[in-house]
């Protein structure tokens, strides 16, 4: 009888820290309560800022060529004025003087891409990539130093997993501008409504912003860390609240930029890019803290986070997977 009353017990407790959880929805506060604290702790021994401003700056090499990238295979269904047209309803989010500095780069882009055919296009394309990895690269070490994993892969995979990112960052890119295409031709039918129809425009615009973001976000998490995959449900959360983060971000570093932060008065004619590379910071800081909510909801939980037959603690191939901070006394 005590045996079955100890067990039950038990029970009662895996299910009341997190123990038990299939998934983060499954977690009561006195498991997220200890998840929230190690987040605090980790976002400074993991030094976050830092890993965050590494992969800004790694992101502001990288992004003329993704942008090069993005307009060469959508300039191969359309011209480059429409190009330049759709990119503008997506590029209007970011905030007005990083977005005034996207616009002339768009601007050359567009120009030269038209001029490209055949195999100089797919050459120029192929370079394009590459290049834009060096972003994705950042990110998956950072991630790698979240989910307190030692990258193994060798130069050949963890360049091809790094290109493959790049590559599937223009992909999203590409599906944004047929959504912008489609956003475009929405606020041309709804124009004679007034400002309720382009305010429902807009906001139709960071709905879809929202969307492929926390779908890419998603994607990363998985197959950036050098670990065994988690199951998505452990990845959800963090992609979630990494895209809110992110809109509110942007949203809000946009405003302070507009009315407070003077940047021109103080960099001159660097401003536009003193102010994309703080976009790019906050960005990145939004998905790394995303990362490291995912990485925490698993440590709490004892149950197996990936894919494939459960396995006991230790033969998961994640660190993370292999321990349970709910069990540890």
């Amino acid at each position: 009888m005590g045996g079955n009353m100890s067990a039950l017990q038990d029970q009662e407790l895996a299910r009341e820290n997190g123990a038990a959880a299939l998934a983060p929805t499954q977690m009561r506060w006195a498991g997220w309560k200890p998840i929230l604290k190690r987040v605090w702790v980790n976002s400074g021994r993991h030094n976050l800022g830092l890993l965050s401003a590494g992969v800004a700056f790694y992101a502001f090499l990288s992004f003329v060529p993704l942008l090069g990238a993005v307009v060469m295979i959508y300039g191969l269904a359309a011209d480059p004025a429409t190009v330049a047209q759709h990119m503008r309803t997506i590029i209007d989010l970011v905030p007005a003087d990083a977005a005034r500095l996207i616009y002339e780069q768009l601007t050359q882009l567009t120009n030269s891409a038209a001029n490209k055919k055949g195999l100089g296009l797919l050459i120029a394309l192929l370079i394009s990539i590459y290049g834009a990895s060096r972003a994705s690269g950042a990110m998956i070490g950072s991630l790698n130093i979240i989910y307190e994993q030692e990258d193994r892969r060798s130069l050949v995979k963890s360049t091809f997993i790094a290109t493959a990112l790049a590559g599937a960052a223009v992909l999203v890119g590409i599906i944004g501008l047929a959504a912008a295409s489609m956003l475009s031709f929405a606020e041309g039918l709804v124009a004679g409504i007034g400002p309720v129809g382009a305010a429902a425009v807009q906001g139709l615009t960071w709905l879809v912003a929202a969307t492929l973001c926390s779908f890419a976000i998603g994607g990363m998490y998985r197959f950036a860390p050098d670990r065994a995959d988690a199951r998505w449900q452990w990845l959800t959360l963090g992609s979630c609240l990494a895209t809110l983060l992110w809109l509110l971000a942007t949203l809000g570093f946009g405003l302070y930029a507009s009315w407070f932060g003077d940047y021109d008065a103080t960099y001159g004619s660097l401003g536009a890019v003193v102010v994309l590379l703080m976009w790019l910071y906050v960005s990145a800081y939004a998905v790394l803290v995303g990362g490291l909510i995912n990485a925490e909801t698993e440590r709490q939980t004892a149950r197996d986070t990936t894919t494939g037959p459960e396995e006991p603690m230790g033969h998961r191939g994640a660190t993370m997977a292999d321990m349970s901070a709910a069990l540890q006394k």
